[in-house]
């Protein structure tokens, strides 16, 4: 059969992979079921594979309709950036720059880091977004994102990283809590304590180093709550219902009734990462990634 595949319907395949129901997916391209079916049908048969395993209770993607996925959502996000780039031509924008950052960038760093930019590259425009570790890498991926800065050690194949900032850890605590100055034996005779952790889903190494402190004083900690996000950690502390170990640089910019005691006597750090995809084609991200790092 010869080749016809025309945009319409990657559309029709890129919502039947994410809705994985032929009536949700009909519904939101404003076709019918039946016509929906044929034309993933008429895929199937210009790529002779199946792409989806059907059953009458539930619709899944093959492996090959699982790396089409991939695919077909890289090029509708490049078809996005190509219109953006194009609107930036023609406003006379140099380019469109990306960033996600974690919470405890945003004080500082990525402020410091866009000082830098706008010094340089004073017509490229920056989009700052903040979010969890996890979703930069995964918007990264999708070419959704240009740079991330993120807390983590496993990096997926395909992005680089770049040491940013190694950060101290600090003890957080209600600001009537009765320690005011910390050290090895007290921190050992905080096994009673409830701690609050950030998720061990976002970032299984910070996870990790956080309990590796606990388990040098000798005790393994009750985690009592998780989050992603700092603001609510402070919130659980300022109520009482827990401590924290954050990193040192996060106690700037909140006002808040919790206290910081640096650790500054124990061996870990925690260290920020600036991360990027390398096939990224934002035509103005491999002067900014070397700029950045040598800077």
């Amino acid at each position: 059969m010869s080749y016809q595949i025309e945009l319409r319907h990657l559309k029709y395949f890129q919502v039947l992979s994410n809705e994985l129901s032929f009536r949700k997916a009909s519904e939101k391209l404003f076709i019918s079921q039946p016509g929906l079916s044929r034309q993933i049908k008429q895929m199937e048969e210009i790529f002779n594979v199946t792409l989806f395993n059907r059953t009458k209770k539930k619709v899944e993607l093959s492996e090959a309709g699982l790396y089409l996925k991939k695919e077909v959502d890289f090029i509708f996000n490049h078809l996005i950036n190509i219109k953006e780039q194009l609107e930036n031509i023609s406003q006379g924008r140099q380019s469109e720059l990306r960033i996600g950052f974690l919470g405890s960038a945003a004080e500082k760093i990525i402020p410091d880091c866009v000082v830098k930019l706008n010094r340089i590259y004073p017509e490229i425009r920056t989009v700052l977004q903040e979010m969890p570790n996890k979703l930069q890498v995964k918007l990264l991926e999708e070419h959704q994102l240009d740079i991330g800065f993120v807390r983590l050690q496993n990096i997926p194949e395909g992005i680089s990283k770049h040491l940013i900032h190694q950060d101290s850890f600090s003890l957080v605590l209600p600001k009537n809590h009765p320690i005011d100055n910390i050290d090895d034996e007290t921190f050992k005779s905080l096994y009673k304590e409830s701690f609050i952790f950030f998720s061990s889903e976002d970032s299984p190494h910070y996870f990790d180093v956080i309990m590796s402190i606990c388990e040098d004083h000798g005790f393994r900690p009750k985690v009592f709550h998780k989050s992603i996000n700092a603001l609510t950690i402070y919130k659980l502390v300022e109520e009482g219902l827990g401590i924290a170990i954050l990193p040192t640089s996060l106690q700037y910019g909140y006002d808040l009734n919790v206290k910081f005691l640096e650790l500054n006597y124990i061996p870990q750090k925690t260290e920020l990462y600036m991360v990027w995809k390398e096939s990224n084609r934002n035509p103005i991200l491999k002067d900014i990634i070397n700029y950045l790092t040598e800077n």
